[in-house]
């Protein structure tokens, strides 16, 4: 896809205008967000992609608006597992409820400019050597083995280690005990401390790269446009915050999405070592993005039923024990 400074600017622009009548409407205000207030924003980020998806179908054709779309879905899919380690973050710093949506947003912006910057190395990387996709590819195949044998023995962290670079910066920087509203920084007795806001945007900013590892290889296996990578990724994530609030509840339900996430990040492993295997000049048949998308969003769907089916017995079955404990 031909894309020009103008676009790309463009593009750019009116990403950060979303992105600051977002924070004027609904964000700058400091409130506990309803789960109603969450589904109009989450409808509303959705339709946007989806408009997105519609021009690039009018600007350059099918191609490029699918491959948006597999990537969108997909990264949209892979930030919902994201979403556990952000509860677990704010209850690790003990985040207010009325401060939560601007923790999300701001840390969201840090993972987004963040992505920026790997996806510039992963496009630098691709254009200039085809050998790479080999090692995207083996490096999914490994994560889906990861993933499942995790799922296997329902390993899943109770509780959020802070990365080294978390803790670097509360070693070196005076903190406050508790939080000042929504300051970063405070003066207190002529010494200027940073507050527990500015080190939970941290966490969930740099927590979110973690994931990145994953989900740039997989995007990188669906199109190899930067400009397709990049706004794939900043609609799925500029949504997150949104997405947080209306299925918060719903997570722990999500029993069989590791297994669903696995299989798709299996797929795309498999779909990248065969176009790397093609880019060598061997005679191997090549994933398409209609078949593509269509596994994705089918192992989805499978995914979600099956995951909450389980989460009904095991609600129903739990029920019935109730009775059994209380004669006992």
């Amino acid at each position: 896809m031909d894309v020009s400074v103008t676009m790309w600017a463009t593009t750019i622009g009116v990403l950060i205008a979303l992105i600051v009548a977002d924070f004027f409407i609904g964000g700058r205000k400091p409130h506990e967000v309803s789960v109603k207030e969450a589904g109009i924003w989450t409808a509303v980020w959705i339709a946007l992609a989806a408009l997105f998806g519609g021009f690039l179908w009018w600007h350059s054709g099918g191609q490029p608006a699918g491959e948006f779309f597999a990537g969108y879905i997909t990264e949209k899919s892979l930030s919902v597992d994201n979403l556990f380690v952000f509860i677990l973050i704010m209850g690790k710093f003990a985040v207010p409820r009325i401060y939560q949506q601007r923790v999300l947003m701001f840390g969201v912006i840090i993972a987004l400019v963040l992505r920026a910057v790997f996806i510039a190395g992963g496009a630098a990387l691709v254009t200039q050597f085809s050998w790479v996709f080999f090692l995207f590819g083996a490096f999914l195949i490994w994560t889906t083995w990861k993933l499942i044998k995790e799922a296997r023995a329902d390993e899943r962290d109770e509780e959020f280690e802070e990365s080294r670079l978390l803790k670097s910066i509360t070693r070196r920087f005076p903190a406050t005990e508790d939080y000042r509203g929504t300051k970063l920084l405070v003066l207190e007795n002529g010494r200027r401390l940073i507050t527990p806001m500015l080190i939970v945007m941290l966490a969930i900013g740099t927590t979110d790269v973690l994931f990145a590892l994953d989900s740039i290889p997989a995007i990188f296996g669906l199109t190899q446009d930067p400009y397709i990578v990049f706004t794939a990724n900043a609609f799925a994530l500029m949504g997150l915050r949104q997405l947080y609030f209306l299925i918060g509840g719903l997570l722990k339900k999500l029993v069989h999405l590791s297994y669903g996430l696995s299989v798709i990040l299996g797929f795309i492993g498999v779909k990248l070592v065969l176009h790397a295997t093609h880019e060598a000049g061997a005679n191997v048949p090549e994933i398409g993005i209609p078949l593509s998308l269509g596994f994705i969003v089918v192992v989805l769907a499978v995914t979600t039923v099956t995951s909450l089916r389980a989460s009904k017995k095991a609600a129903e079955a739990e029920a019935e024990r109730e009775p059994q404990k209380l004669d006992a």
